[in-house]
């Protein structure tokens, strides 16, 4: 009953949006939220989610695939895409999305978009390319659908990169190309996951919407998302799931942690460990718990203690 009247809101939105404001480059605070539903917190001004810092924080130690198990146990199979170029391949990069379309550049259509943007109060004197590095606060990161372009179709060279870093002081993930990687290497902080380098510049692509759902190679992307980027690739997580997410795959963290202490020391056998766990195991697993230093927990006690009771152990 409750999917239903989500699903009823979201589809009055949606109807709403469509016939309303269509016309705009900018979703507005009501159509995100329409969007979000099932987010219960704090929301930005543009409506986007506001997930916490600390939880950011979290997920930058949560493996890729955790990420991925999790999110397929509720039904979302179409999250995760791989096969970047990345600016700095050893860091690891987390916060909330803001969205960007692109498309092949139409001179009508990109005209069109040029006055809806001056109505919309953006700056006109430069590309709109910069319209959505405008709106990036401290832990955004930009997400363009740049559908894998990269001659003619570079999204940032190092001042919009310098930009984006400026407004978020973090990076971005974009489905195209980039110029000037040299300057963008330069950038202190800065990172960025992309498809690949070329000297062009921005000549044959126009910005059509910001933060509205787009697909990101195989994933479905929403703004407000938390995207969760390393070495092995991208996963967006709905803001709803990510708290849970995140204490469900540290979890999974620490039960990895005893499985491999009590492997080395003989105790269980493979079999034993790598299948589901007998009581006895549980058990042991729960003591192993209370001796853990709580310094070095990546929870607190107290939520620890809130989930494994919620999972029965």
């Amino acid at each position: 009953m409750k999917k239903t009247r989500i699903f009823l809101v979201l589809l009055v939105c949606l109807i709403g949006h469509w016939g309303m404001d269509a016309q705009k480059v900018g979703s507005s605070p009501e159509y995100i939220k329409a969007l979000t539903t099932e987010w219960e917190g704090e929301r930005f001004k543009d409506g986007r989610p506001r997930v916490s810092d600390a939880l950011l924080e979290r997920l930058k130690k949560i493996r890729i695939e955790e990420a991925w198990g999790y999110l397929r146990g509720k039904g979302y199979n179409n999250q995760y895409e791989g096969g970047w170029k990345i600016i700095h391949p050893e860091g690891v990069m987390t916060g909330r999305v803001v969205t960007a379309q692109y498309m092949p550049l139409r001179p009508d259509l990109d005209q069109y978009i040029k006055l809806q943007g001056a109505k919309e109060k953006r700056d006109t004197v430069g590309g709109s390319n910069s319209w959505p590095i405008e709106m990036l606060v401290k832990g955004d990161v930009y997400v363009a659908d740049g559908y894998g372009r990269i001659i003619d179709g570079t999204l940032i060279g190092s001042n919009l990169g310098n930009a984006i870093y400026a407004n978020s002081q973090n990076g971005v993930v974009f489905d195209g190309g980039v110029r000037d990687l040299g300057g963008l290497l330069e950038i202190e902080g800065f990172n960025g996951w992309y498809r690949d380098e070329d000297p062009s510049y921005l000549q044959e692509q126009m910005l059509t919407t910001i933060n509205a759902p787009i697909r990101i190679g195989r994933a479905a992307v929403l703004p407000g998302d938390v995207v969760l980027a390393n070495r092995h690739g991208t996963i967006f997580i709905p803001s709803h799931y990510v708290a849970e997410l995140v204490i469900s795959s540290e979890v999974v963290a620490l039960r990895d942690e005893f499985g491999f202490q009590r492997l080395r020391e003989k105790k269980y056998t493979a079999g034993q460990i790598d299948t589901k766990w007998t009581s006895e195991i549980k058990s042991d697993f729960l003591n192993w718990l209370k001796d853990y230093p709580d310094g070095k927990l990546p929870m607190t006690r107290k939520e620890l203690d809130a989930h494994l009771k919620k999972k029965n152990y």
